[in-house]
């Protein structure tokens, strides 16, 4: 009996230990972490402008002479939206509505063009000119970002950066402290035979205050370089940095890329080349205004 007796009360206090502990972990537990939902949003007939800063210094070295080539251009993107589907994919056309650059050669007269002032272009800039207000190309993209056709206009001048028209966005919804990525081939010619480079581009949302999504991009080349000639191909893929999403208006408000590397030897011992670039991006017309929520951040 006293067995029974103390097993009946043991499992009792027991019980009452299990469910206080249950009520205990059910009070202190986290809460799960708000998701988002990111995606690009189109209007029919909207004009999206977006002002681009490109600011660049290339520092080339061979045997004794140095080089340094700077260039700084400001520009304005222009999305002129044509179409847009059911499921949020646009049908847009891409153009370059005006540019103002001015570039520095060692051992030469600085060289500048403002496309609003200048009627004719200086040597060298004729394609550049002939490029702004025409029409780029003719895009289609989902609302993540894809791009799913691409019509090129015959403008020689095309944005060497078309291929990042923007960035890609998540499929699912993500926290904060979240990544995905997005690998890519880059190909490099080494001792005249050509040869792919694996890259990944991975995406973290770092942070969402006010509705707006600060996401962090980081590039990583995955392939095993060891040729500084390779690596010297490379370097402009190595740019890291920050994006800003408005989560309701579902743009692009600024973006921010930025790069500082040097490669030594890609030319025999003696040479070496060194990239400093920013590229800036900032929404200034087009707009629905950041929407600022009375009681926080919306997770989606």
């Amino acid at each position: 009996m006293r067995c029974t007796a103390l097993g009946g009360t043991l499992w009792l206090g027991l019980a009452a230990a299990t469910s206080a502990a249950l009520a205990t972990d059910s009070q202190t537990a986290p809460p799960a972490p708000a998701k988002y939902t990111l995606r690009y949003v189109f209007r029919p007939g909207e004009t999206l402008r977006w002002k681009v800063l490109h600011r660049s210094s290339v520092r080339t070295t061979m045997s004794s002479t140095t080089q340094v080539a700077e260039t700084l251009s400001t520009s304005v993107k222009v999305w002129q939206v044509q179409k847009v589907a059911a499921d949020g994919t646009a049908t847009f056309e891409h153009r370059v509505e005006d540019v103002d650059m001015r570039q520095d050669l060692t051992g030469r007269p600085q060289v500048r063009y403002n496309s609003r002032r200048d009627k004719k272009p200086p040597a060298g800039f004729e394609n550049l000119a002939e490029a702004v207000g025409a029409t780029l190309a003719i895009v289609t993209m989902d609302s993540k970002g894809k791009i799913l056709e691409r019509r090129r206009s015959p403008v020689k001048a095309g944005s060497k950066s078309e291929a990042e028209m923007t960035i890609p966005l998540p499929e699912q919804p993500v926290a904060v402290g979240e990544s995905w990525s997005v690998p890519y081939d880059h190909g490099v010619t080494s001792d005249k035979t050509y040869k792919t480079i694996k890259i990944l581009q991975k995406f973290t949302l770092q942070d969402v205050k006010h509705g707006v999504a600060t996401i962090r991009v980081e590039n990583e080349v995955l392939s095993p370089v060891q040729d500084p000639a390779v690596e010297a191909q490379l370097i402009e893929c190595g740019a890291n940095g920050t994006v800003r999403l408005d989560i309701d208006s579902g743009r692009i408000l600024e973006r921010q890329m930025d790069l500082d590397k040097r490669v030594v030897g890609f030319r025999g011992d003696a040479s070496s080349i060194h990239y400093l670039t920013r590229f800036t991006e900032q929404f200034v017309s087009g707009a629905v205004e950041v929407a600022q929520h009375a009681n926080g951040d919306r997770a989606k």
